[in-house]
């Protein structure tokens, strides 16, 4: 079996990448590194059975060989690198979706759509089920986000709906873990490097907005699982344990032993005041619920981190 991963040297992709090949699957990967990373790529070079065609999905992607599924996993995925490249989001969201649909009718293959809760904006509806419309800003910041998961998402159905191809919509939750980039933006990373650095740690208003936080080999699974479901209509895998900011922070800084004072600026534009996925139909489905709780999953995170970190320095070092 065989499937394409667009986004494979990103912090999801190559994680998903890592499950199909210990499934026995050859994996094709996809990326063009705006935000993906060669270590990444070189890292599953050597796990065997992966190649690399380094590609922007926005343009047409043509293979010879047979391929059994196609997952799309590129774009920009956190606020500080969706709001630098806003045009590259929208379009990897769009033009790129559907070259990686147009790829799996040709190819007669599977075709998995990573969307994400960001389809649910500031909701008002809590926890969040796979039937809720959601309450998004089209012209706020988020929106070059937002709406092009929103669109990608449709038009993923409407292939469905018009051509026949097989396809799968997966929207993801807060994830965190090994690989993701020191100065990617999310909560997670910055907390950990802050910590790390003993530099303030930036929390976002009182902190009292909540998130819920999956493991990346938790969140992994539950994709590869869906892959392999027969459900069309999108599915909420995260994990649905609800923490607030402040929280979080408390548990980074507990687990790193810093000293970090915590450092209180303006709520960001559109920022979601709860984000919290209703997993019923995952857990009836899939038979998957995550089993890394955040404490854990801080704990196997921070090797990498202070891998990173370390590696990072050294190169200041010698510049």
């Amino acid at each position: 079996m065989r499937v394409v991963i667009t986004g494979a040297a990103g912090f999801l992709g190559s994680h998903l990448a890592e499950r199909f090949l210990a499934d026995g699957y050859e994996v094709i990967g996809v990326d063009n590194f705006i935000t993906g990373s060669r270590a990444n790529a070189e890292y599953l070079e050597g796990l065997g059975n992966f190649r690399l065609i380094e590609h922007d999905v926005t343009l047409p992607l043509f293979l010879d060989e047979e391929v059994d599924g196609v997952l799309h996993f590129a774009s920009p995925a956190s606020p500080v690198d969706y709001l630098e490249l806003p045009i590259q989001t929208l379009k990897v969201g769009s033009l790129g979706t559907h070259n990686a649909l147009g790829l799996a009718k040709a190819k007669g293959a599977r075709f998995l759509l990573a969307s994400t809760s960001e389809v649910y904006g500031d909701p008002q509806v809590h926890p969040q089920p796979e039937t809720y419309w959601g309450h998004v800003n089209p012209v706020g910041p988020r929106g070059v986000y937002d709406e092009a998961k929103r669109f990608a998402e449709a038009m993923t159905m409407a292939y469905h709906t018009y051509h026949g191809v097989d396809t799968r919509i997966v929207r993801i939750f807060n994830t965190y873990g090994p690989r993701m980039r020191p100065g990617d933006g999310r909560v997670v990373s910055n907390f950990i490097v802050q910590a790390l650095r003993g530099d303030p740690i930036t929390i976002y208003g009182d902190g009292q907005q909540t998130r819920s936080f999956c493991f990346v080999k938790d969140e992994a699974e539950g994709i590869f699982r869906l892959f392999h479901a027969d459900r069309v209509q999108p599915v909420n895998i995260g994990n649905p344990n609800e923490f607030t900011i402040r929280e979080l922070a408390d548990i980074v800084l507990e687990e790193t032993a810093s000293s970090s004072s915590l450092d209180a600026l303006p709520m960001p534009v559109d920022d979601p005041k709860v984000r919290q996925p209703d997993i019923s139909v995952a857990k009836a489905l899939l038979g998957w619920e995550p089993s890394v709780e955040l404490r854990e999953g801080i704990r196997k995170t921070l090797p990498y981190f202070r891998e990173e970190l370390e590696r990072h320095d050294a190169r200041a070092r010698t510049i």
